[in-house]
């Protein structure tokens, strides 16, 4: 009987601290108005003193845990995507699995920037139909205002900190939920489109966030829509079929672009980017969260989950919620 991988569980974090516009205002030249003209942004969360990438993936991982009815002890595998890890090593994931209160199956980190989420539901789906897990928790976790550039109003603007998780499940039953299709992709011909200006062998320290920001947008726009017809022409659906496309939360106009580009309704994008900024790896899930407290998100509805960030990396996940 063939295994199809099923989010069970879907969960959320938020740092409470709040930064508005207008209070970025007052440490750079820039203005409420600017921001949201140009990315849609209103306000991002900001990560406590001493609250890491791990605190924040811990409970988005035990909100995912308490919607799935489930325990730590059922889980397998704890994929953590960041590109703000606790520490160089050991893994966030390790920290993340400890918090939890877990002693059994395994945890890693894996690093694909924006994309993580997406990367990580394609190695779950992999997990699953090969029958290594049962059970994976996916989460997508940063703490972006730690490497951001607060004197560079072309990217603080952008990234704020937040965690999202998911339960994904292999069910066996006869289903039309699920993981329908995935891919993913990278191009390092693009690496300085996108990076920071440290790193643990090159020069010691993180170093902080610098981007292209006309050439981020184009080859996103372009390479989000084509993964997600990539993935419709796959799986025998057109866009007409796709109840909301959940990509990743870069810039509202971003989104909005991907969006006509499909030839999709903008009521069809979901958008939660003005409420807590770029996080990354986190902002699928984060938009998906927001979608279900909203009561947009149904069991049965098909969503396309595309994301590009940094490397260039990029990909989609089709599935049936």
């Amino acid at each position: 009987m063939s295994i199809r991988s099923v989010i069970v569980g879907l969960g959320s974090y938020l740092p409470e601290k709040i930064l508005t516009n207008t209070e970025l205002a007052e440490r750079v030249d820039t203005n409420d108005a600017w921001i949201v003209e140009r990315t849609g942004i209103k306000q991002r969360h900001i990560a406590a003193e001493g609250q890491v990438t791990s605190d924040l993936a811990t409970e988005a991982a035990k909100a995912a845990l308490k919607d799935a009815g489930l325990t730590p002890n059922d889980i397998d595998i704890v994929l953590v995507a960041t590109s703000t890890a606790d520490d160089t090593m050991p893994a966030t994931a390790v920290h993340v699995q400890h918090k939890l209160g877990m002693t059994r199956g395994a945890a890693f980190d894996f690093q694909a920037a924006c994309s993580g989420f997406v990367y990580g539901l394609h190695m779950a789906d992999a997990f699953l139909r090969a029958g290594s897990a049962k059970r994976i928790l996916v989460v997508g976790a940063e703490t972006f205002s730690r490497v951001v550039d607060w004197n560079d109003r072309g990217t603080c603007i952008l990234f704020g900190d937040g965690a999202g998780a998911v339960v994904v499940e292999a069910s066996e039953g006869e289903t039309t939920r699920g993981i329908l299709h995935s891919e993913i992709f990278s191009d390092g011909q693009y690496a300085a489109l996108l990076g920071t200006t440290g790193g643990t062998s090159r020069t010691q320290t993180t170093g902080v966030v610098t981007m292209q920001g006309k050439e981020v947008f184009r080859h996103a726009v372009s390479k989000m829509a084509d993964v997600v017809e990539r993935s419709l022409k796959a799986t025998g659906h057109t866009v007409a079929d796709l109840d909301f496309v959940a990509a990743h939360q870069a810039n509202a106009r971003i989104l909005s672009s991907v969006a006509e580009k499909l030839g999709l309704p903008a009521e069809k994008a979901l958008v939660s980017v003005d409420m807590h900024g770029n996080t990354s790896a986190a902002s699928i899930p984060l938009a998906l969260a927001a979608a279900k407290a909203q009561g947009r998100l149904k069991e049965g509805q098909l969503l396309a989950l595309p994301a590009l960030g940094a490397g260039l990396t990029w990909g989609n996940c089709l599935l049936r919620w």
